[in-house]
């Protein structure tokens, strides 16, 4: 196809899928993304390489999206964010969520994450997650783009807009402080995550740092255990701690060991964003089949367009009971079965792999099953990886706005930082 094809005149599903099969004219030049990322972080607290303990975090293969899908994946968000923001939604979700997510200071919480899949259909919404990790590593990505020639360079070249994103994150994160705070000063971070230099996202832990540092914002990384409650506020040994970059999966903050970081929360001693409140309105499972209830939509008073585009855009979800154990069994092949705090893949299953073991668990267990959207693929010409790989799309999201697009490449039943090629890559599309 020739490269004055590319215009975003005629750029379509078609052609977005031709590329994903077969363009390998654009890439990403993996050495010196390494060299960058090594170069910004300094090997602070990396006892090796990147090449050595994260050799699949970035794939050098870009992934191609079609303007209709990035614009179809935009309404999907703004319709769900308009649902989540009803009262009678709140108080629906609220009725299973902890205890944590009833106090409500403001802060919406930072990096909603919107994953899609693909299918014949357009894109359809599989999960939200709050904490979504890996929009500072995607920023430094798009920096290490590379093209065959000229005219495919100035065609992406708006995908690198890397310092507007930079200045985008720590607007939001001010943004979160003032909620809050108002107009008191913010000037002490703390990215917190449980033993966070072993944690397999550490170097954006890092770069984070080094961001917020850039930005007059002193920023430290913790684990919460570092953390005491003295003087009516928060701190991590002798730093006064303003506002928590929060990184755990412990959503509720439950686990005894994160006790200070949750009463810092409910007392409203540290602004903490994300929060359990973000999580118990977005990213429980059991949401997503709420979302995709047009009687329950319509009881609410939902308009017939927004829940026509929900129903469209969401697979269709049920919470798992006991007392549909047997049609959800017939039913399994059709399913994918996911814990409703999962995160990470975690406990989820293909329905078609299900032992009865594992199905019993189940249902004693709080999960939802989700019609499965096969993901689409991204072929590759690398000789040392495998040929055709999965993929899912990635919106990183705050205040209903997208702020960046990026996929995952990986093998298996669900995504993951270990096939070769595979990892992080940047997404292109004339509407970016």
């Amino acid at each position: 196809m020739p490269l004055t094809a590319l215009r975003p005149g005629i750029w379509d599903r078609r052609l977005a899928e031709s590329l994903n099969r077969d363009c390998h004219c654009i890439g990403v030049d993996l050495d010196a993304l390494r060299a960058e990322l090594e170069r910004d972080i300094a090997q602070r607290g990396l006892s090796q390489s990147l090449v050595q303990s994260h050799p699949h975090l970035f794939s050098a293969a870009p992934v191609f999206v079609a303007r209709e899908h990035l614009q179809r994946m935009a309404q999907i968000i703004a319709a769900v964010e308009s649902v989540v923001a009803l009262p009678a939604c709140r108080d629906h979700v609220l009725q299973w969520a902890p205890e944590t997510a009833r106090f409500d200071p403001g802060p919406i919480g930072v990096f909603l994450g919107y994953d899609f899949h693909i299918g014949p259909e357009g894109p359809r919404l599989i999960e939200i997650n709050t904490n979504a990790g890996g929009a500072m590593l995607n920023a430094v990505l798009a920096r290490a783009q590379r093209a065959c020639c000229e005219e495919v360079e100035t065609l992406f070249a708006e995908a690198g807009d890397v310092g507007g994103l930079e200045s985008r994150l720590v607007t939001m994160f001010r943004a979160e402080w003032r909620k809050q705070r108002g107009a008191a000063p913010l000037t002490q971070i703390a990215i917190v995550d449980d033993a966070p230099q072993t944690q397999y996202l550490y170097p954006e832990f890092l770069l984070f740092q080094k961001l917020f540092e850039r930005s007059g914002i002193a920023a430290l990384i913790a684990d919460p255990s570092r953390l005491a409650l003295r003087d009516g506020a928060l701190w991590a040994g002798e730093h006064r701690i303003d506002l928590v970059y929060n990184r755990l999966t412990d959503f509720a903050l439950a686990d005894p060991a994160h006790e200070a970081l949750r009463r810092a929360w409910v007392d409203g001693l540290a602004v903490v964003t994300p929060h359990p409140r973000a999580h118990a309105l977005y990213a429980d499972k059991r949401n997503l089949a709420v979302l995709s209830d047009s009687a329950l939509l319509d009881r609410w008073g939902v308009s017939a367009e927004t829940a026509t585009l929900l129903a469209q855009g969401i697979p269709h979800t049920r919470v798992v009971t006991p007392d549909a154990a047997t049609d959800l069994w017939e039913s399994r092949k059709r399913l994918f079965f996911k814990p409703a705090a999962g995160f990470g893949s975690r406990g989820s299953y293909r329905g078609e792999k299900l032992t009865r073991r594992v199905f019993e668990d189940i249902l004693a267990g709080s999960y939802v099953a989700q019609e499965f959207v096969p993901p689409s693929e991204r072929m590759l010409r690398d000789a040392d990886a495998p040929s055709a790989l999965k993929l899912d799309l990635r919106n990183y999201v705050y205040d209903g706005e997208v702020q960046l697009v990026a996929a995952r490449l990986y093998q298996g039943q669900t995504t993951n930082f270990r096939t070769p090629g595979g990892g992080f890559a940047p997404v292109f599309s004339p509407a970016l």
